[in-house]
């Protein structure tokens, strides 16, 4: 199995992700023991009631005073820190030189380990989503229109600075409704004197580095570089990161991933191919923001390849797979829309439609911008997007906590969900209370008694059949229930091609659909009954009328489906 690697500098456990060794944070002036009541970073391990951990909130910390604060340190602290000197270095070369070094030696050891380079690591990740932190904001005073993600406590970035220094701040808050983020009242977020910042008593002694005297301890940075005033909680330069201090560019998110990104990028391509000659790099600018625009230009590799991620938000946020409607996110992010009430998209082939062409538009706009390279992102349906990758498998996951990160629940596997059956008719399906069952009868079922212990063309197309539900309707859909079932199996366990002789243009998993009048067919008052395979009702906008569908997933073979309606 061929690996890349790829490791987060900025966003670790204590203050939104992980990655960065703790004493990254030291290192910075931070303080993450006060990062909870500062409200510098919510996240699950040190939340006060961690049971109640709200859903996906972790990823409102790239707004949040401690990685708004580190990652500009990281790509640009010579221009917008110039007093955090440690060990002699601009903070930004200090945390750049040890991310990079590290990936550096791992490449050298590989590489000397003779036979693991380009058989079982063919490439690195330049950085897992990176951020521009502060970097081009306009005013500090304000929520910025292209920070479309809002949700609990969403501080302005002077309001983060002063909760940060001990300020008590009365600050909006937001949810995630039926429709989408809405503004749900105010908080006062009060911190009680303590503060973010690293006190002045602190030894750092453990450590080996040097802070200069000149970057004082116990005072926000922000404030020892004029922003802000902390003896009258004043604004005093509310425009300070919207210009290149050197040029006097305005910065746009645009300009700063093909400004400062893009010098990292090279710094860390550079330091890998000092050893690893003929490594595939796999670039990766910030989250659904335009690529660098690099193509015809020397930056135009041709061992790199296209890395982006995309999220869709409405699932991740509700941690349900909505069938009614969804969100043309990428669409909104590059203005298609005059309101974002017109990305809406109702029924669920409108919206698998929808992330088909998102997905579709992020490859076109990956060559339009950087060149001929691959895409690695996804497959779905129809997008022609070659590579994909599976995020994640955690062997711990379980209901109540998920992927014991933050809340989220992405894992293909989970403790309380049932393993995927190894024989086509799973012995004891009556053993579970799951709403997900295998059906055991029709005319063209029979008994697999191959060997479980090898794989074999029939416990191979067994474990790749999908799996059944009831064929009679239930009042609870069973993504609603407690029940256990085959996790997320229709999603990852497909077809798809692992080679192929020319060039993809479309890739689709195909379903039987049966068209039927709503009025003669309501779905709580018809039923359904079929030999074999699984079935859902959906009621699909397509092409500007509701369509009533019927969708049922069955193997090979005659197979039976019987619908009886009110008339």
């Amino acid at each position: 199995m061929a690996s890349t690697f790829s490791w987060t500098p900025i966003k670790m456990s204590f203050s939104g992700g992980s990655g960065a060794p703790m004493w990254t944070l030291y290192a910075c002036g931070l303080n993450p023991e006060k990062f909870a009541v500062t409200e510098a970073a919510v996240v699950h391990n040190t939340y006060p009631d961690p049971e109640n951990f709200p859903k996906m909130i972790w990823s409102t910390n790239y707004t949040r005073l401690a990685c708004q604060t580190i990652f500009t340190f990281f790509f640009a602290g010579r221009d917008f820190a110039p007093k955090c000197i440690i060990d002699g270095k601009n903070i930004q070369d200090y945390l750049q030189d040890h991310f990079v070094n590290a990936c550096a030696h791992l490449a050298k050891r590989i590489n000397e380990a003779g036979d693991i380079e380009n058989e079982v690591v063919i490439g690195w990740e330049s950085m897992n989503e990176p951020n521009r932190g502060l970097v081009g904001w306009a005013n500090i005073s304000t929520i910025p229109s292209e920070q479309k993600l809002q949700k609990g406590t969403s501080p302005t970035a002077f309001q983060a600075m002063l909760t940060g220094s001990g300020r008590a701040c009365e600050i909006d808050s937001w949810d995630f409704g039926g429709m989408g983020p809405y503004k749900s009242g105010r908080v006062l977020v009060d911190p009680q004197g303590e503060t973010a910042w690293l006190p002045v008593d602190y030894d750092e002694s453990r450590y080996s580095y040097k802070r200069d005297p000149g970057w004082k301890l116990g005072e926000c940075i922000w404030a020892q570089h004029g922003v802000w005033d902390p003896s009258t909680d004043t604004l005093l330069k509310k425009d300070y990161f919207k210009k290149n201090p050197r040029t006097g560019k305005e910065i746009s998110y645009e300009e700063f991933t093909n400004s400062y990104y893009m010098d990292y990028y090279r710094k860390h391509r550079d330091a890998i191919r000092a050893h690893h000659k003929d490594s595939i790099l796999f670039c990766q600018p910030p989250v659904l923001e335009i690529p660098p625009s690099i193509k015809g230009t020397k930056d135009d590799d041709p061992l790199m390849v296209y890395a982006p991620h995309y999220y869709d938000g409405v699932t991740l946020m509700t941690k349900k797979w909505n069938r009614y409607w969804n969100v043309d996110v990428f669409g909104i992010l590059r203005g298609r829309y005059l309101s974002p009430a017109f990305a809406i998209k109702l029924g669920e082939t409108a919206i698998r439609n929808c992330f088909r062409d998102q997905l579709s538009a992020i490859k076109k706009e990956g060559e339009d911008y950087m060149g001929n390279h691959p895409c690695v992102l996804t497959e779905f349906e129809g997008s022609a997007m070659a590579g994909y990758t599976l995020w994640l498998y955690m062997c711990e996951n379980k209901h109540s906590l998920g992927d014991q990160w933050n809340g989220e629940d992405l894992s293909i596997f989970s403790l309380d969900d049932l393993p995927l059956p190894l024989e086509a008719n799973p012995s004891t399906p009556s053993e579970s209370s799951s709403s997900l069952v295998d059906h055991t009868t029709g005319p063209n079922t029979k008994k697999q008694n191959s060997d479980e212990s090898t794989v074999n063309p029939g416990n191979l197309k067994a474990t790749l059949k999908t799996p059944s539900i009831s064929s009679k309707q239930t009042d609870s859909p069973p993504e609603l229930t407690d029940s256990p079932g085959y996790r997320a199996a229709e999603a990852y366990v497909r077809p798809s091609p692992i080679a192929t002789a020319g060039k993809i243009s479309k890739l689709r998993v195909s379903t039987s659909e049966i068209a039927f009048l709503h009025f003669a067919f309501m779905p709580d008052k018809c039923n359904v009954e079929v030999s074999a395979g699984k079935w859902t009702i959906s009621t699909d906008d397509e092409d500007g009328g509701m369509i009533q569908r019927l969708r049922w997933w069955h193997a090979e073979g005659e197979h039976s489906i019987k619908v009886t309606g009110v008339i």
